[in-house]
C-alpha cells in the first residue's frame, strides 16, 4: 500500500496549478495578439473582394473599348490616307 507524502501531494497540486495558469496566460496572450492585429489591419483601407472585382471588370471593359477605338482610328486614318 502506498503512503501519501504531503510534500509530493503539495508539489503535484502546485504543478497542476502552474500548468493551468500557464495555459490561461497563453490563451489570453493569443487572443490579445489577435485583437491587436485586427485593430491594426482594421485601420488600413483595404478593399473588399466585391469592390476589387468591380474595378477589375471596369478595367477590362476600358481596355476593350480602347482596342476598339484604336482599330477605328487606324481604319479612319487608312481611309483618309487613301483619299
Amino acid at each position: 500500500m502506498q503512503s501519501q507524502n504531503p510534500l509530493i501531494s503539495d508539489f503535484v497540486k502546485l504543478a497542476n496549478s502552474a500548468a493551468g495558469t500557464f495555459a490561461g496566460m497563453t490563451r489570453e496572450a493569443r487572443e490579445s495578439g489577435r485583437e491587436r492585429l485586427k485593430e491594426a489591419l482594421g485601420g488600413m483601407d483595404f478593399v473588399t473582394r466585391e469592390e476589387f472585382d468591380a474595378v477589375k471588370d471596369m478595367a477590362v471593359r476600358a481596355r476593350e473599348e480602347n482596342e476598339r477605338l484604336a482599330a477605328r482610328i487606324a481604319l479612319l486614318e487608312a481611309r483618309h490616307a487613301a483619299d
